[in-house]
């Protein structure tokens, strides 16, 4: 039992530490259980893990969410609308495949360096463009590339966003409010399992691991918008080459261990 709750507290800090920062909160999810050698907490505990994730960006952009609901920022609620349909699409149609088939470290390995490597690239196209329905179409699709671990959803949008012309603190926000609908959409995926096997899911470890990654992700959010402009992206990718390193090291240092 003591086991169990140190993996649930692990595995909430690190989702709430890492889902909205540019290093893709699944893959820490995965390898922080690969690293301890744990089994593997399955699906629905990272979308319990993302669904405290969900009410910290809920709180902290409390304000616009009013606006949006209230009808009275009708611009960015059809473009949140827009750019939330293709992985509704997409998580439907390859969501069993990517649970079954890409929760690998040699995944994380390739995503981690490849999309990092974009994310740095494209902070020099930011300027200070505006936000048109098909530019949140093309970060609404770029979104589901977030569905492969190792990807980084904020930071796969914020890549697009950036691309198109958008300032940082643009492209982090709509990436943000973003996120609300896509892991409301996860965590329905998620709710619906835990309904049909309830006995196979521990109760109490979600509860925690909503709960604390809440915590963590509302900390996180607050830092990273207050240094965004000062934050080079260059650190991130030089992070996510690290831990892609660091992968394929534990992977040859452990050629027998099936957790990799």
């Amino acid at each position: 039992m003591l086991l169990d709750v140190l993996q649930w507290v692990v595995l909430s800090l690190v989702q709430g530490l890492t889902e909205f920062l540019p290093i893709s909160s699944s893959a820490h999810l995965i390898l922080a259980s690969k690293f301890a050698g744990w089994q593997d907490q399955g699906v629905v505990m990272d979308i319990a893990a993302h669904f405290g994730s969900l009410l910290a960006v809920m709180v902290y952009y409390r304000n616009d969410l009013i606006h949006l609901l209230s009808g009275r920022d009708w611009p960015l609620f059809s473009q949140l609308l827009i750019a939330s349909l293709p992985i509704a699409f997409s998580g439907l149609l390859f969501a069993g495949l990517i649970e079954t088939h890409l929760r690998s470290a040699w995944v994380i390995v390739i995503t981690s360096v490849v999309f990092g490597v974009l994310l740095w690239w494209t902070q020099r196209m930011a300027r200070n463009q505006s936000l048109q329905l098909k530019s949140a179409l093309f970060i609404g699709l770029a979104q589901c590339l977030a569905l492969i671990p190792g990807t980084s959803r904020s930071g796969v949008t914020m890549t697009a966003g950036m691309a198109l012309g958008l300032s940082k603190q643009s492209a982090a926000r709509f990436s943000f409010l973003l996120a609300i609908p896509a892991i409301l959409m996860v965590s329905a995926y998620g709710g619906l399992k835990l309904w049909q096997s309830p006995q196979a899911y521990d109760l109490i470890g979600v509860i925690i691991i909503v709960g604390l990654s809440f915590i963590s992700a509302l900390a996180a959010i607050f830092w990273f918008m207050k240094y965004l402009e000062k934050i080079d992206f260059k650190w991130f990718m030089y992070y996510r080459v690290l831990l892609a390193l660091l992968i394929i090291w534990m992977i040859y240092a452990n050629p027998q261990n099936p957790q990799f």
